[in-house]
């Protein structure tokens, strides 16, 4: 019951009513008995400036910035974790002594969803796409032991500025550019695929891959960021072929635990987040 004590988080974004954050971190509370709630803020584009600031006034622990805000919110923060300083996106900011910090989760989202199926030491991995969620996991990549990078995408000045960005702000070299029609030249090369494009996302979900996907094997995982539908034409392709797949929920998921543990300092079960997740999904 939300009372006198209870403690606010809560997401903000425009549009935001399609979010389902709430659902997922509001299971948690209720599961972990904890008094907390979680909410989303619809937050038009002239009143950014006066989100911290409110925050703060309110007493609220913690919000998730979501499109279009991620990187126009960074200018108000007092400090900015290091990864999302990189990443120049926050989508997690907690309010703790009077301090408004900005981390980004849905690197290690990625990372951890990755992690549960396969290990990423040594592995060479192709992203398709070059922006706000690749240059997201990209940049986390880098710190876990991974061979090379392919950044495959339609527009090559995008992913070269990515790959000089990576360049210039990490010591990860390994890293190079593949036009996204011409994959299938060094698709037999890589461990892992991850699609990080809109390409496959409900309404426009019967658009076929960004990649041929007739050389995916059973040497491969694919994942795919995309989370409605649950299995995109990509995944369904690549599971007919014998690959693993990795559902875009696991890191949804997992990103919101991580923003959960920034919030509160403790950790909720995967199964927490999953189950209002997929009943919310399957309507």
């Amino acid at each position: 019951m939300i009372n006198g004590t209870t403690k606010l988080t809560g997401v903000i974004g425009n549009p935001i009513e399609h979010s389902l954050s709430p659902v997922m971190h509001n299971n948690a509370f209720n599961e972990m008995n904890m008094d907390y709630v979680y909410t989303a803020f619809h937050v038009m584009p002239e009143n950014l400036k006066n989100v911290i600031t409110s925050c703060k006034t309110l007493n609220i622990k913690g919000i998730n910035v979501t499109i279009p805000y991620k990187t126009d919110i960074i200018q108000y923060l007092d400090e900015i974790d290091s990864t999302a300083e990189n990443i120049t996106a926050v989508n997690t900011i907690s309010f703790k002594n009077g301090i408004a910090k900005g981390y980004n989760t849905d690197g290690i989202g990625a990372i951890k969803s990755i992690e549960s199926h396969i290990k990423l030491e040594n592995k060479n991995i192709l992203v398709l796409g070059s922006g706000g969620a690749s240059k997201a996991i990209t940049f986390t990549l880098t710190n876990e032991n991974i061979d090379s990078l392919i950044i495959a995408n339609r527009s090559k000045d995008n992913a070269i500025n990515l790959i000089n960005n990576i360049k210039n702000k990490t010591s990860f070299e390994n890293i190079t550019f593949q036009e996204i029609s011409n994959t299938n030249e060094i698709i037999d090369n890589v461990d892992i695929i991850i699609n990080t494009t809109p390409i496959g996302m409900y309404p426009n979900d019967k658009v076929k891959p960004a990649i041929k996907t007739d050389k995916i094997n059973h040497n491969h995982v694919v994942m795919d960021i995309i989370y409605n539908p649950l299995d995109t034409i990509l995944l369904k392709e690549a599971k007919k072929n014998g690959a693993k797949i990795i559902h875009g929920t696991e890191m949804l998921i997992n990103q919101g635990i991580e923003s959960f543990k920034i919030f509160t300092d403790k950790t909720p079960s995967f199964e927490s987040f999953e189950k209002p997740l997929l009943k919310k999904l399957q309507k």
